[in-house]
This record gives C-alpha cells, structure tokens and sequence, in this order.
C-alpha cells in the first residue's frame, strides 16, 4: 500500500462533486493537497473544513486557460517542491442534437473535458519523469462504454472516449519512467449538476454518491508501486433515469 502523506496531489473540479470528495478523502490521508477550481473562496472555504490545513493550498484556475495551468504547476512547484500526484476533475456537460448544440458549448467541452486534461499532463509529466515517478488519474465517463455514443451527447461522449486513448497511449508511454495513469469511468453520481436536473426518478436513492467515485481514486493511488490500474468503471446498479440523462437547457455550476 502506497503512503499518500507524504505525497503533493493538484486535483482540478476541486470545489464540489467528485473533486471535493477527493479532496476530503487525501485530506484524511495526510496529503498535500493543491486545490484547483476557479471559483477560489470556495475553495478557501473547503480548506477551512479539512484537517492539517497547513498542507493545503488553493489556486484560482480556469482549465481551459493554458496561462491558468501553467500558474497552477508553477505555484504547487513553488510551495511544495514536487508533484506527486494530478487527478483531472474539471468537467462541463451539453446535451442536444448535433445540428442544434450552441457552437460555445462544443468549444466549451472540448477545452474543458480533453484539452485541459492533455495540457496539465503534459505540464507535470517531466517533473513526475525527473523525480522517477508519479500518478495521473482521469475521472473520465461511464458513458465510454456505449457504442454507438448515446444519442444528444456525442460530442461529450467522443471527446471522453478520446481522452480514455489518450490516457492508455500516455501510461504506455511513461510506465517504464515510474508514472501511472488511470482512467476512472464514473457512472451517474450525485453532483451539484445532475442535483438540479428535473428528470430524476423519484427513486433518487440509486444515484451514486461522489463518496464512491472518491473511494475508487484512493483504491488506485494505493496500490503497490508495481500495480497500475488503468482503468476502473463504477457504475450504477441500477439506473434511476425514466428520460435522458440530462436536459437540453442546463445551469452548469461554477468550477
């Protein structure tokens, strides 16, 4: 089992949902955590919930900024010394047909869901190579296991299915350099996006919790050094949607 206490993890979508669960689990695990998401007082305050507050630093960051990475590997360099650890968390939503999707919210996914993941890999991978190791986790999507992608979501789908090759292609790559790279496949959880939606089932109990999606990243990071799981599909056990996952018009919440 590997000792995540002395590790420095950034992890982006860091102020709710999934990311935030993460961020309390390492948190609990004694990591040094660099909190990533753009809106930064909640992140300050997220900080003020956690224990060992000292090992915690937040940094306003847009992911679909290159100047907002950049900013964000160089300050955790700066006050840490290292990175250890990145889990890409920052994701947006848009459903529609293909020939009705608004334009900026193509641009908006393709920055958001596979550029920033790319780029942040690419700003930490030689750092993780110099100090002989490190570990890349990608919460990517349940929804890459359908083929054909589901219908009104294509655009998210295909860039979440490029990103899973992205992520196999990268560990292949890095794996003789000490690095891991792991993609998670979460399915539909309960977050403050899909908290607001209208077609939930009254059911709503078979919602998975982030807790989970969360317990499943520390499962990875705790593996022994010559163990990578490459990739981890949680999934709901039953589904609690009677319509479509998720509505055409969506309030995306601030990351």
């Amino acid at each position: 089992m590997s000792n995540l206490g002395d590790k420095v993890c950034i992890i982006t979508g860091a102020s709710g949902g999934i990311g935030k669960s993460v961020v309390e689990k390492l948190a609990a695990q004694g990591t040094n955590l660099v909190l990533a998401a753009r809106r930064e007082e909640v992140l300050e305050d997220i900080k003020k919930s956690l224990p060992n507050q000292e090992k915690v630093l937040c940094i306003r960051c847009d992911v679909t900024k290159q100047s907002d990475l950049e900013n964000l590997v160089n300050k955790t360099i700066d006050k840490f010394g290292k990175i250890d650890i990145v889990v890409n968390g920052a994701g947006v939503s848009s459903q529609y047909p293909f020939w009705q999707q608004p334009v900026e919210d193509i641009e908006k996914i393709m920055h958001t869901n596979y550029y920033s993941y790319v780029m942040l890999s690419r700003l930490v991978v030689n750092h993780m190579k110099d100090a002989g190791g490190g570990h890349i986790v990608n919460i990517t999507s349940g929804s890459v296991m359908v083929d054909p992608p589901p219908r009104n979501f294509i655009v998210y789908t295909s860039l979440k299915v490029a990103l899973r090759a992205f992520a196999k292609g990268l560990f292949w790559e890095m794996r003789d350099f000490g690095i891991k790279v792991t993609s998670i496949f979460p399915g539909v959880t309960r977050t403050p996006l899909t908290g607001k939606l209208k077609d939930i089932s009254e059911e709503g109990g078979r919602l998975m919790e982030p807790e989970a999606i969360a317990d499943t990243v520390l499962f990875a990071l705790t593996q022994s050094e010559n163990t990578c799981p490459l990739e981890l599909a949680v999934i709901n056990q039953q589904t609690p949607w009677k319509k479509p996952v998720i509505p055409f018009k969506q309030d995306h919440p601030e990351k």
